[in-house]
């Protein structure tokens, strides 16, 4: 039956339970299938979580050859989380399993940092909750503009799309890129309420350009509404970076402190993630301790029981050890609709390097993409089943339906029924058409098990990184793009400063006059022309021959 079939006769099937399930071929599956998910089904009781790898299609000799590889990766963890240097470009720590378990810190000067900084997220929050940090009018602050790029934003994003409720005591807004329209549609949804908003601004370097430039925008807008900026102003950055200072010198409000050992895509459980997290009202304390057990439970050297090293394997399998193939997350969950967007950055970022750790070029990483289910089975699930076999399927399972009573649908039938079924109908029907996939379970969405899977997904991508010999925990590529945008804009600048009020000339005419890239400078003056309405294009017979002038 493919899925489309399917969801044309979920309807019938899903008025006696017992015959959907017969018809997906659940009731009574193949010996051989039961006997494998039951070897390949771990279940974490106290967790009350599961990984079910038996759709999988490794040979019975995989684990055993791997074993040297997994040893390796398991001796590297306990390197790392003992204090190693594991970022060589900026020479640093990485940490990131010591903020929910700051006993594992390798010095007391560590431990005391995330233990401080934890009580003061917490104890912010509170006075901001019972008006004893107002707004400068004197009224409570009801929302909370954040303004981060990449992890600093995407992480409080994920958790407060998946933790959210009406019933929180701040909601919150999100600058996330430098787009000029982007902060224009914020501030449309924002005009009134700048009175009562605590502005967020998160950086470790201070000199992120993407959150400078928002924090800019926000400082104008606050401006023009005749309010003070550092009334309402909170930085979360490294200690004595420029933001650091400035907000110092201007009097913020407060100031929280992003470790060195914390990179961005891990920095959740930071002061990044957790004041956000605790001034909207969600249980920072059961978050930590999610991640804290999870990572218990993976520290453990038996793969057999060590759900972030079967993940790490099976990806490894999937891709033949070479990211072959792509990940596609398919939670079944609104709630979680942002997780797959979330793990790009983790999985991306950690996993996209040209070379090994012997120098050695291998352009190693694992492509992630995905949206939700069931909605996905009627956008691009149908290639999943039929199309181009590129990719394995992460199914992610939520067990409990909803807080509020039940209610039927049909006799004896929820909707949370029909979303159960179309995640076992469509798990089912892609094994038939030799689609591999993995399912991972969890009872409820909330503050532990939110903590407990993005402790998983970290370490996963850890243990892989070493199997496969990269470093998960360096970037060059990321500051490379940085380093050629502060080039283009320089350009630009010089572009501007070429330009004559007399006459028109070409991009290639100005690219020599700068010793410059024509293409570049065309570009350049495309843009110049769309936004300043003082640069004039008469256009010639070829893009290339268009004559840019200044008006006078």
């Amino acid at each position: 039956m493919s899925i489309l079939q399917f969801g044309l006769r979920a309807s019938s099937f899903l008025r006696h339970w017992s015959f959907v399930i017969r018809h997906l071929g659940l009731l009574v599956p193949s010996s051989s299938l039961w006997q494998r998910f039951q070897r390949y089904f771990l279940y974490y009781r106290d967790l009350d979580f599961s990984l079910d790898i038996s759709r999988m299609k490794f040979p019975e000799d995989f684990f055993e050859k791997m074993q040297p590889k997994v040893e390796n990766a398991f001796a590297a963890m306990r390197e790392l989380e003992a204090g190693a240097i594991a970022n060589p470009t900026e020479k640093r720590m990485v940490g990131h399993y010591w903020l929910r378990n700051p006993a594992l810190a390798p010095t007391a000067e560590i431990r005391n940092e995330i233990e401080d900084t934890l009580n003061r997220v917490k104890k912010f929050a509170e006075d901001v909750h019972a008006g004893k940090i107002t707004a400068e009018n004197g009224k409570r602050f009801r929302h909370v503009l954040l303004i981060g790029i990449g992890g600093s934003a995407l992480g409080p994003q994920f958790v407060a799309d998946a933790l959210g409720s009406a019933s929180a005591p701040m909601d919150i807004f999100f600058f996330d890129n430098t787009d000029a329209d982007g902060f224009d549609r914020v501030f449309d949804r924002m005009n009134d309420l700048l009175s009562q908003t605590l502005v967020v601004v998160v950086s470790k370097s201070g000199g992120t350009k993407e959150t400078r430039n928002g924090m800019l925008e926000a400082e104008e807008r606050f401006k023009e509404k005749a309010l003070r900026f550092n009334r309402h102003a909170v930085a979360v950055t490294g200690v004595g970076s420029e933001l650091d200072k400035a907000a110092e010198k201007n009097e913020w409000v407060a100031r929280f402190p992003m470790h060195d050992w914390v990179g961005g895509r891990t920095s959740v459980m930071s002061a990044v993630g957790l004041l956000p997290m605790a001034l909207e009202g969600f249980d920072i304390n059961r978050f930590l301790a999610g991640a804290a057990a999870m990572d218990e439970r993976t520290r453990a050297p038996d793969v057999a029981q060590n759900a972030a090293m079967l993940l790490a394997l099976m990806w490894y399998y999937a891709g033949n050890g070479k990211g072959d193939k792509d990940m596609v997350i398919l939670p079944y969950k609104d709630r979680l609709a942002l997780f797959a967007k979330y793990l790009q950055q983790l999985v991306m970022e950690s996993l996209g390097k040209e070379k090994d750790l012997d120098g050695m070029i291998v352009h190693q990483g694992i492509a992630v993409y995905g949206n939700k289910g069931s909605t996905d089975q009627h956008a691009y699930v149908q290639q999943l089943r039929d199309g181009v076999l590129n990719f394995f399927v992460t199914f992610i399972e939520v067990r409990k339906d909803r807080s509020a009573e039940r209610f039927e649908v049909e006799d004896d039938v929820t909707s949370g029924d029909y979303l159960q079924g179309f995640l076992r109908g469509t798990r089912s029907a892609l094994y038939e058409s030799g689609r591999e996939s993995i399912t991972i379970s969890i009872s409820e969405v909330n503050a532990f098990n939110l903590g407990a899977l993005i402790a998983l997904y970290e370490r996963a991508v850890g243990f892989y990184a070493w199997l496969v010999n990269i470093n998960a925990y360096d970037q060059p590529g990321v500051e490379a793009g940085k380093k050629a945008a502060t080039k283009l804009l320089q350009l630009q600048k010089q572009v501007s400063e070429k330009l004559a009020t007399d006459r028109g000339q070409t991009a290639e005419e100005i690219a020599r006059s700068i010793d410059a890239d024509p293409e570049d400078v065309f570009h350049a003056l495309g843009h110049l022309a769309s936004n300043d309405p003082h640069v004039k294009v008469a256009p010639g017979q070829e893009a290339a021959e268009d004559q840019f002038s200044l008006e006078q």
